[in-house]
């Protein structure tokens, strides 16, 4: 979808090489759509598969960083915290560090979803808001969504949506331990993931590099769901902070 992989040609024009993955059902890869059996599992595939790209040897001499956006920002952070000196820093973008109360059923529904999960791991039976109308304040853009085929648009699978609780809640009890440089970005009106996470993530990561960025007024996506002047200054920040530490040396 052109609006999604516009992310990936900017940073390519700005000078860096991208490369990127579909976790395992998502996207076009293999697995039931929008299934995650385990968290774990799938961050180890995602280390797998980037350990393998950096044994080019033409990208020997690189800096190399991680960048994860929502979702992929919690995989970038368990990524992180599995292997804490493979990479030479992270960008996150609204991170899933928390999901956010708005979005997370009640504490009887809950319970009751994760006894389901055991029993219905795979059924589409998670209550949830609209994640367009929540996540893009664009309405042009929020339109667009309608026309990327291969996103996940029914209700979370049992199993997945516990995984991904699971997640978060260890996340959020291991901040202290990220020690890589960081860039956070995080819209103050998002509603799907807890921007007060990202802040609690800066204020506890024991990373000496670290920057917060938060943006008055904007949603969950920065960099697809924005007006396009606002994801522009996002871009422009992340470009400025990769050229920084590029030129960096360990």
């Amino acid at each position: 979808m052109e609006l999604f992989s516009g992310i990936a040609r900017k940073m390519a024009v700005a000078g860096y090489g991208v490369f990127a993955m579909d976790y395992p059902g998502f996207g076009l890869s293999e697995g039931l759509h929008g299934y995650i059996p385990s968290f774990d599992s799938l961050v180890d595939d995602v280390i797998e598969h980037y350990s393998k790209i950096k044994e080019n040897p033409e990208f020997h001499s690189l800096r190399t960083f991680i960048f994860g956006e929502s979702m992929g920002g919690a995989v970038a952070l368990k990524m992180h915290l599995k292997q804490p000196k493979a990479w030479d820093g992270a960008v996150l973008v609204a991170p899933m560090c928390k999901i956010a109360d708005d979005m997370v059923p009640s504490k009887l529904v809950t319970h009751m979803l994760i006894a389901m999960a055991n029993v219905f791991p795979k059924r589409k039976m998670v209550p949830q808001k609209d994640l367009a109308e929540a996540a893009f304040r664009d309405s042009k853009k929020k339109e667009q969504t309608k026309f990327n085929v291969i996103a996940y648009k029914d209700k979370p699978r049992l199993w997945t949506a516990l995984e991904m609780l699971r997640t978060t809640q260890e996340i959020d009890e291991r901040l202290e331990e990220v020690s890589l440089p960081i860039l956070i970005l995080h819209g103050e009106a998002d509603t799907v993931t807890d921007p007060s996470i990202s802040k609690a993530l800066y204020e506890k990561a024991k990373s000496l590099d670290k920057t917060l960025k938060l943006y008055k007024d904007a949603y969950h996506s920065l960099l697809e769901g924005e007006p396009d002047e606002l994801i522009n200054q996002v871009f422009g920040d992340i470009i400025s902070w990769l050229d920084d530490h590029s030129s960096q040396r360990t």
